[in-house]
């Protein structure tokens, strides 16, 4: 049988021996001794903390708030004129144009030194803006990514080259704005 133990209250330092009682830190005095204004001052003291957490958590939500809106109308702008560099390299070309068609009795080597000259205005502004050809030539390894097969034909090039290019396609900096129209060869029949 096991001696019988004395009632010890955990909630009591004078249960514990007293060196027990300092080592596990048990306070000296119970909660309802010590000093309301010390409990008062501690709720004050989180409720401020508190208060001021709120307010920092407000200021960082309004900041994403204002920076998703800044976002959204850079992307609004760039969408609207995101073109005018490019709508304003091709006046030039525009302007030869109806010049061309505004004069009368031009000769046919005058009609084709004008669109020549106006040609080279139109690939000006294309090299400007960073848009390029895609004009594979026939022997050219098809890639899906740029060209777009018509169908496949007998050749004298290897299965799945470009046997044919039927019209040209074009890249803004390196997105395919058209893909190359071919005819891809089936090999040698």
């Amino acid at each position: 049988m096991s001696a019988p133990q004395d009632d010890l209250d955990p909630k009591s330092a004078d249960a514990l021996p007293e060196d027990l009682g300092e080592t596990i830190g048990v306070p000296d005095a119970s909660p309802a001794e010590q000093p309301t204004e010390d409990l008062a001052a501690l709720l004050a003291e989180a409720q401020a903390k508190i208060g001021e957490y709120h307010d920092q958590l407000l200021r960082a939500h309004a900041e994403v708030e204002n920076i998703r809106r800044r976002a959204q109308d850079d992307v609004a702008k760039a969408r609207k004129f995101g073109t005018e560099s490019f709508a304003e390299s091709l006046i030039p070309v525009r302007d030869s144009l109806e010049a061309a068609l505004a004069q009368e009795n031009q000769t046919t080597e005058d009609w084709r030194q004008g669109v020549e000259s106006t040609l080279r205005q139109l690939n000006t502004a294309f090299e400007r803006n960073q848009m390029r050809e895609i004009a594979p030539q026939p022997g050219d390894v098809f890639d899906p990514h740029r060209h777009q097969a018509i169908s496949n034909v007998p050749s004298p090039h290897p299965q799945g080259a470009v046997a044919q290019s039927l019209q040209k396609g074009y890249l803004i900096a390196d997105r395919v704005l058209r893909p190359a129209l071919v005819m891809v060869s089936a090999g040698q029949s």
